[in-house]
């Protein structure tokens, strides 16, 4: 059996040539089977790899599968042992990790929004001595009305 990458199998798949899908459980994990219309089987492996890529949840087999465009797949679990999953290679923080970097996308598409604005603005630009002499003066009057 010979191994074939994601981008390898995006290409069969949309050339009409995967005759079928196993997600087939070995240990704690699952790993991607395919059989071409060539006859000979695959296994999915990692980029740039002939590592198989081991799979700790059949969804998320799924969902690579899915959006590789198969829709139709079996699973074969009988050598699957969930007692087995690494739990080494668990990352608990991950949602709190992609969280932060929704928000600071959203940040940076906000920044990019205003900043764009501003160089629309077809108002005249105000000169950096301007600008300052008139924040020292508002503190002046600030400063008064709080001693008032």
């Amino acid at each position: 059996m010979h191994s074939i990458t994601l981008e390898q199998l995006r290409a069969t798949a949309s050339a009409g040539g995967v005759k079928g899908v196993t997600l087939k459980g070995q240990g704690g994990g699952f790993f991607i089977e395919i059989a071409t219309r060539s006859g000979q089987n695959a296994v999915l492996a990692k980029a740039r790899s002939i590592v198989p890529r081991r799979f700790g949840n059949p969804a998320s087999a799924l969902i690579v599968l899915r959006d590789v465009g198969i829709a139709v797949a079996q699973v074969d679990a009988t050598n699957w042992n969930p007692d087995q999953k690494d739990m080494t290679r668990s990352r608990p923080n991950r949602a709190e990790a992609m969280r932060d970097a929704h928000e600071a996308a959203a940040y940076n598409q906000w920044l990019a929004g205003e900043i764009q604005a501003s160089i629309d603005d077809p108002r005249p630009s105000i000169p950096h001595n301007e600008v300052m002499a008139e924040m020292a003066a508002d503190m002046v009057t600030l400063s008064k009305k709080k001693r008032e």
